[in-house]
């Protein structure tokens, strides 16, 4: 079950690794007033935070990417997400 953002809202940064049949989805996306970051793991929503400055989505997207780095050296690997036009 993976989630889309509402109408009206873009994509920014998205993110699909999987481990045998463990998923785990990163994205950003603008939302009505900011930024909301997401993180669904085996199709279950595990974080949802939404920031009104930039700075804090900044922070956000470095985390993730270590975050990635340490899941990419454990076995982990890039899934390919079909493209969603908006």
């Amino acid at each position: 079950m993976e989630q889309y953002p509402a109408f009206g809202e873009k994509v920014m940064f998205a993110l699909t690794l999987s481990l045998a049949e463990h998923v785990r989805h990163y994205s950003i996306s603008t939302a009505t007033s900011g930024w909301e970051i997401r993180l669904e793991e085996d199709s279950k929503l595990r974080r949802l935070d939404r920031y009104h400055d930039w700075h804090r989505v900044e922070r956000a997207l470095e985390l993730i990417s270590r975050e990635a780095s340490l899941l990419l050296a454990s076995g982990w690997q890039v899934v390919d997400s079909p493209s969603v036009d908006r």
